[in-house]
């Protein structure tokens, strides 16, 4: 989310335009298309993504760790671009133009995913393989970079471009807004998570029948034309802000000063200083290095975080692929592997109600000081915990799973046939006939005997949903918490800042996943599990140490200390006023702190 700067006379201004632009029920219309847009937008995105790393696997023909690696770049990625969408939207197009025109970007995007997972392109033989996978990856892979670009530089901006509608005396009204529009979050990826697993389960092709992969890419490439559009329909009725200046690159501006600066310095004739931010003092007035000191505070907290979703974001990949070798047959229907990962959502929905209503008041009522980092760090165990039952799931699949010989061993492949002889395949050799047999030349296989020597897997995909609990509780108590306790740390005009500081948690910690699932050191799937629970153990202990340590700010009370030492005029060009969407954030934080809608990010 990002946060501008609004002076007197751009409120004449679009006081002026909202008297004349359409509302209903105290709404402005404009909403409407705003709201519409985030749902078919999330919906592209996380069906999308639902059925990504089955793609790889079954389509493209990687094996999981590679699957692994690219999915968790992707994912990094998607992360990483809302740093440069907030910068483009603040400083050079604004946030109307900065949404259409990567929304174009993330449109051609799914529609080059949806072109790359169709077969019978370069199937040129019908066999129904393609015969240039080259040219499939290279489109596959142009597709994700564009997706990535795409969705990541338009998150900072849609609900910030929502709450730019509404005039400072419809608080009630924003607030209802980011609910309703943090619901259509939920909605899209509650729906595409449960639809596109079944569209890629059919049939589909030109010349032969193969997983709908296609069709899983092209809905939410559908959904995406759909969310442009709608977007763009609305245009007349909207609030538009120019850009006015990037909060994070002054910031950033500030610290490179502030580091030369004392690099310049360091010999033992300058006298030392309280901080060494303090250094910017030639260049930066001490308010905005007071706000700057007051964000490093909580970045640095931050240092220790990837590595929960290090772990979280495994359930689009890791435990995805541990999904199809377990039995998804629920009597009258079956489940498809991928689509597990909606116990996610709909546990959410049913967590978050019971943490705010029941436990966390009876966490109260124990007098039991359960302060925002302890919340954090007990979901930090959580998710270790989740990843330790993955584990144990894992030996219990691995000990119903055949051995077979690895890519050193000689494989060598028999076909019973009564009265014939058929070619046989030693790994790294010819074909050839086995001795003493005839070979039929009429390829008559009336004689050939089914014999099934591979039982189906017996472990039943229901025992995954006791991991995604312990996850999801993990998520509730350290996502929501952890946006909550950030806002409330943060400077007034600095909220946009650490929002892009826990982007970038997210980003690393899928970046810590490719990295181990790239070295693939470790023989078995639930040793790396266990790894990853014991890492992110330590990492909590870390945090929990850190956390001790840490003295809870005001940052109100820190900032009218040094307002009080800057003229008038400095003091509001500094500070500045609440921004709309930062002050929809203040209202829809305070009156439903814990809503599902900050675990959907």
């Amino acid at each position: 989310m990002t946060f501008h700067f609004i002076f007197a006379d751009k409120e004449e201004q679009r006081t002026k335009k909202t008297k004349n632009s359409p509302s209903c029920l105290g709404y402005p219309v404009s909403i409407f298309f705003i709201v519409v847009n985030e749902f078919c937008e999330r919906f592209s995105y996380y069906g999308m993504k639902a059925v990504l790393v089955l793609y790889f696997k079954y389509f493209i023909g990687w094996d999981n760790d590679l699957s692994t690696t690219i999915y968790h770049t992707f994912v990094a990625l998607c992360y990483l671009t809302p740093i440069l969408g907030a910068i483009i939207a603040d400083s050079w197009l604004g946030k109307f133009k900065t949404i259409v025109y990567l929304s174009i970007v993330y449109t051609i995007g799914q529609v080059i995913m949806a072109i790359s997972a169709i077969h019978d392109i370069t199937d040129t033989n019908r066999d129904g393989t393609p015969d240039n996978m080259t040219f499939h990856t290279a489109m596959s892979m142009l597709g994700l970079m564009l997706i990535a670009l795409g969705t990541g530089g338009i998150k900072p901006c849609v609900a910030a471009f929502g709450g730019d509608q509404f005039e400072e005396h419809q608080e009630k009204q924003r607030s209802t807004f980011f609910s309703i529009f943090y619901l259509s979050i939920n909605a899209g990826s509650l729906l595409s998570t449960l639809i596109t697993p079944i569209l890629r389960a059919q049939e589909c092709g030109i010349y032969s029948k193969q997983s709908c992969f296609p069709l899983a890419f092209g809905v939410p490439a559908a959904l995406m034309v759909v969310a442009l559009i709608v977007f763009i329909a609305g245009h007349s009725m909207y609030i538009m802000e120019s850009p006015k200046g990037n909060i994070l690159l002054r910031v950033m501006k500030c610290i490179g000063f502030a580091i030369k600066n004392r690099f310049n310095h360091r010999s033992q004739q300058h006298p030392k200083r309280e901080h060494w931010m303090d250094w910017a003092e030639e260049k930066y007035d001490k308010l905005l290095i007071a706000q700057v000191k007051m964000v490093l505070k909580v970045l640095f907290l931050y240092i220790p975080l990837p590595m929960f979703w290090a772990l979280f974001d495994q359930q689009g990949s890791r435990w995805t692929l541990q999904a199809t070798t377990m039995d998804g047959n629920f009597g009258a229907f079956i489940i498809q592997p991928d689509q597990m990962q909606i116990v996610n959502p709909i546990l959410i929905v049913i967590m978050v109600p019971i943490m705010d209503s029941a436990v966390y008041p009876l966490i109260k009522k124990c007098h039991i000081n359960f302060t925002p980092l302890r919340r954090m760090t007990v979901g930090m165990l959580l998710a270790a915990l989740a990843f330790v039952a993955a584990a144990l799931l894992q030996i219990q699949i691995d000990q119903t799973m055949p051995n077979f010989p690895s890519s050193s061993q000689i494989q060598v492949k028999f076909l019973n046939l009564e009265n014939t002889s058929v070619p046989v395949e030693v790994e790294g050799q010819e074909p050839f006939a086995v001795p003493g047999f005839d070979v039929s030349s009429n390829n008559d296989t009336s004689n050939l005997n089914t014999i099934q020597d591979i039982e189906p897997n017996g472990i039943h995909m229901a025992w995954q949903v006791i991991q995604y609990f312990l996850m999801t509780c993990g998520e509730v108590v350290f996502s929501v918490t952890g946006l909550d306790f950030s806002y409330a740390q943060a400077p007034s005009n600095m909220k946009s800042v650490l929002q892009a500081g826990w982007l970038l948690t997210v980003a690393v910690g899928n970046i810590i996943v490719l990295i181990v699932a790239e070295a693939g050191s470790l023989p078995d799937q639930w040793a790396e599990y266990v790894l990853f629970a014991s890492l992110l153990v330590a990492v909590s202990i870390i945090f929990a140490v850190m956390a001790y340590f840490y003295t809870y700010m005001d940052p109100m009370e820190i900032e009218a200390k040094f307002m009080d030492l800057e003229p008038e005029e400095k003091k509001r060009k500094e500070l500045g006023m609440t921004t709309k969407d930062n002050l929809a954030y203040v209202n829809n934080e305070t009156s439903n702190n814990t809503d599902d809608k900050q675990t959907k990010i």
